[in-house]
This record gives C-alpha cells, structure tokens and sequence, in this order.
C-alpha cells in the first residue's frame, strides 16, 4: 500500500474521531508489565476502605504514619474514615465537590484538582504538601484516584517527595493506551519513576472499563495499584495467585475482570 493511499485511510478516519497510527511492539508492552508484577513485600495485605469501589489493599505497615494525601474525592471517603479511625489524618482534594461526603475533624479539604502546575484551580503535589506540612519528614500515605491525571503528577512529583511516601495507591486510568508508542513512553516513564522507590505490592482491576487484547497481551483500561517504598519491604517473592482473598469487584453489577495472567505469571 503506497504513501498516498495510507494518508487517505488515516484523514478517512480521523474525520470520525478515530486516529489510525503504529501500535507500540506487544513485546516491549510485555516488557514493562513484567518490571510492574506484584511482590509479597513481607506485610499481610488488609483492606482499607470497605467492600466494593473505594476500598482498597494496603500492605498492614501502617505504624508512626500520621497523614494521607489523597486527591479525588467525589461522593465517597471511606478510605479516609478508615484512616481516620487509626489516628491517621487526610488531605483532601477535588474541584468537582465542595466538601467530602463526610465532615470529620481528621479532614483537611481544598476545592482543588491535582495536577501538574499551580494554576487556575489546580496545583502539584509538592505545592499541597507544602502548604500544610512544610518541613516534614516523616513518612506518608498518598491514596490517588484523579481519572487520567495521575501520570503528570506523579512525572511532576520532586523525587524527594515522592520517595516520602511509605505507600501509595494509585488509580491508572487508560492502560490500554500502552498500545499508542507516544502514550507508552510517558506511561512508562512514569512507572519507572516510581519503581525507582517502591515496589508493586498488589494490583487489582477495575471492572468497570474492562480490557483490551493485543497478540494475546490482555491490559485493562484501569488498575489500582498498590506500592509499598523500597525501605520498608522484607523478602520478596513473586506474588502468584490472584485475586487475593480480600480483593472484590468494584461493581457488583459488572462482568468479573480478574488481573490477566501476564501480569504476575
């Protein structure tokens, strides 16, 4: 097929909202989800949160940790409450809402979105930090769930900082865009950053979006992941049965979607 007529193709396309390009080599998408499979960390996994959307597992190293950061709000702040209920504080934020769900002397909220820059109604994560805990040292929890801003910010993210969480949950919304190569460089050097800190403890699939299947590499369109800091992990081994016996559907009205067996195996 010649130059021109792919060209057409490609304008044919694009005029209905579709973009028809190269797709990133299955082997080197392969590549990454081996560097992302889950380890047992040395910590019993609980579930902080509760059943269904909005609970998550954590590795149970919870000791001398005093706050949470934790952007994305919405209608739910269960997680939150949970902590709240160990003596661990939480900073909240979300533009979209003017309050939690739940007000509780252990909440700190701004009417802001998590992004890459301090402007408008957005700011960064060290901006945030900054504001309410200058100069601590301490080690944190960051609990993430901002619908596709999560690769900027945590690209944003001063390493120092970064590395001052002992835990991190994460949301990672359009994983199968590690199909599209300009998508996966910046996907994937947002998980090398934070590999550089902290290993994967677990992932689990939100049922809500699905998967998608490339040369028999299934990826679905969103995963919770959960990192636990390089300091704090024992001996590791492959984590290799799933779903873990706490984990549960996000929604109790969709298909099951189970983490696909290229990602730990």
């Amino acid at each position: 097929m010649n130059e021109t007529l792919i060209k057409l193709f490609k304008q044919c396309f694009f005029a209905f909202g579709l973009n028809v390009g190269k797709q990133t080599r299955s082997k080197d998408v392969l590549a990454l989800i081996r560097k992302l499979r889950p380890q047992n960390c040395g910590h019993d996994l609980i579930r902080i949160g509760g059943g269904r959307d909005g609970g998550y597992l954590i590795p149970n190293d919870l000791e001398g940790i005093e706050y949470c950061f934790s952007p994305g709000v919405n209608v739910v702040s269960r997680f939150e409450e949970q902590l709240a209920d160990m003596q661990i504080s939480s900073f909240l934020a979300d533009y979209s809402v003017d309050s939690p769900p739940v007000i509780r002397p252990e909440f700190t909220f701004d009417k802001k979105f998590l992004g890459a820059s301090n402007r408008g109604h957005f700011f960064t994560l060290a901006r945030w930090k900054e504001k309410y805990l200058s100069g601590y040292t301490n080690d944190l929890i960051l609990q993430m769930d901002i619908e596709g801003y999560e690769y900027q910010v945590i690209l944003n993210t001063p390493d120092e900082l970064l590395d001052q969480f002992r835990i991190i949950v994460i949301e990672f919304h359009y994983i199968e865009k590690l199909f599209d190569p300009y998508v996966y460089r910046i996907y994937s050097d947002c998980f090398e950053k934070l590999l550089q800190y902290f290993v994967v403890a677990h992932i689990h699939p939100n049922n809500y979006a699905g998967s998608v299947t490339r040369n028999g590499v299934e990826v679905p369109s969103v995963l919770e992941f959960t990192f636990l800091n390089k300091r704090r992990v024992g001996q590791m081994r492959p984590q290799t049965s799933f779903p873990h016996r706490l984990d549960e559907d996000n929604y109790s009205d969709g298909d099951r979607l189970a983490l696909p067996v290229c990602w730990y195996s």
